[in-house]
């Protein structure tokens, strides 16, 4: 808690463990269903055993929190001294946990302030530091709420899979799309735009769209103060070559993290998936 501001966010936002302790930012779990069991992600579940489910095809599915899990969260930051919380999460466009976040905050003894960010992943994250840095430096509830939405409309998040399959059994792309990618043996660069997922580019291979992706992000940061997030799925080699790749290549770069998705957006995007999110400060 910051001053008297409580900032509470979700576990898709894959904030590192050292970043919420340093500011002191809740993360409500989504859930994961691998076939009849619910694990709580970040928690119950880790990126290994959600790879295996993934390639044995075993049904994987994912579920927002209750809005009883957020009042649990509500009230324990209002008995914590709280008197205020903003609460920041993933697009509505991917889940219903905006939705539950909303349902919860109506009964919350404190103010909450509850914010589709449109975003995901450390997109989302950003907009929880955001938000804490202001409350930190004395900010009220409405500067933090400003700020993260400030940073949500200042950040993007390009990345690539290695099929549509997994997004387009989710519903979070069309099956033209997916059907395009394959019959055409592309691999294409996605970009989260307006809380959603839509095709960016089409690159004829796998090597090539990781540069496609590197040379997006460099150009697009510029010689701006940014932060930039580089996030795969049983990619860690290419994660950390990329990661470099912007190391030399951003000038204004101020803080890189390097992190696995969880099994939530894993679910998702499957196996080889590599992305970049940009913050510009």
């Amino acid at each position: 808690m910051h001053g008297r501001l409580a900032i509470i966010t979700d576990s898709t936002a894959y904030l590192p463990p050292r970043a919420l302790r340093r500011h002191a930012i809740a993360a409500v779990p989504l859930t994961v269903v691998l076939g009849d069991e619910a694990l709580e992600e970040g928690t119950e579940i880790s990126a290994r055993a959600l790879e295996a489910a993934l390639r044995e095809r075993r049904p994987v599915t994912t579920s927002r929190p209750s809005p009883d899990t957020f009042a649990r969260a509500y009230r324990a930051a209002a008995r914590a001294g709280a008197e205020g919380v903003v609460s920041l999460h993933l697009s509505s466009e991917f889940s219903g946990t905006y939705d539950a976040a909303v349902l919860a905050a109506k009964e919350a003894t404190v103010p909450v302030r509850v914010v589709d960010t449109g975003v995901v992943a450390m997109a989302l994250g950003f907009c929880a530091l955001a938000a804490a840095e202001t409350a930190e430096a004395g900010g009220t509830l409405d500067d933090a709420v400003a700020a993260a939405r400030k940073c949500a409309e200042a950040t993007c998040a390009v990345f690539c899979v290695d099929t549509l399959d997994y997004l387009r059994r989710g519903g979070r792309i069309g099956a033209a799309q997916a059907l395009l990618g394959s019959a055409l043996a592309v691999k294409p660069l996605l970009e989260v735009e307006d809380g959603r997922i839509g095709m960016l580019e089409k690159v004829r291979t796998a090597s090539k769209a990781v540069a496609r992706l590197e040379e997006i992000i460099v150009d697009r940061a510029g010689d701006a103060r940014v932060d930039i997030a580089v996030h795969h799925l049983a990619a860690a080699e290419r994660a950390a070559k990329l990661a470099e790749r912007f190391r030399e290549r951003v000038p204004g770069l101020r803080e890189l993290h390097v992190s696995e998705v969880g099994a939530v957006i894993g679910a998702h995007t499957g196996p080889g998936l590599l992305g970049a999110v940009l913050s510009v400060r």
